[in-house]
């Protein structure tokens, strides 16, 4: 790791990686040997993957499973493309709504809608958190 770091625990299926100056095999936890900062989180583009995943494949008006995203303010009535306007949303729940606002139909949200936490964003990794990883993960967890 060209003196950068230095490898704590290797990968029990031990993988190998390979590149055209070296061979070497793909640790579980590495150290580094300087910090290095980390640039500010991002929460990346609104997408409905994203919005589905934040929401919990959960309904925002009903709480059944939620497969399609509605803009709480339609976006026909000045409403965004954003975060805070984006809401996972039941088929049926999705069609009643159409383009009107929640007041008018008398509904409300039981959360605040916005970006994604820290939490929620890495999960989306798709990776299992490896055993490996709790003695360090889990003092700050």
């Amino acid at each position: 790791m060209a003196g950068k770091a230095e490898c704590v625990v290797e990968r029990e299926d031990q993988t190998v990686i390979r590149s055209p100056s070296t061979v070497g095999v793909v640790p579980s936890v590495v150290r580094l040997h300087r910090y290095v900062p980390l640039p500010p989180p991002s929460t990346g583009p609104v997408t409905r993957l994203g919005i589905l995943r934040r929401d919990g494949r959960r309904c925002a008006y009903c709480g059944a499973s939620g497969e399609t995203v509605d803009h709480v303010v339609p976006r026909s009535r000045g409403g965004s493309h954003s975060w805070e306007n984006c809401v996972a949303c039941c088929l049926r729940c999705n069609r009643r709504k159409a383009d009107r606002l929640l007041a008018e139909l008398g509904w409300t949200l039981p959360f605040v809608p916005g970006p994604p936490g820290r939490r929620v964003r890495s999960g989306w990794i798709g990776q299992e958190r490896d055993p490996a990883w709790e003695p360090w993960l889990a003092p700050v967890a």
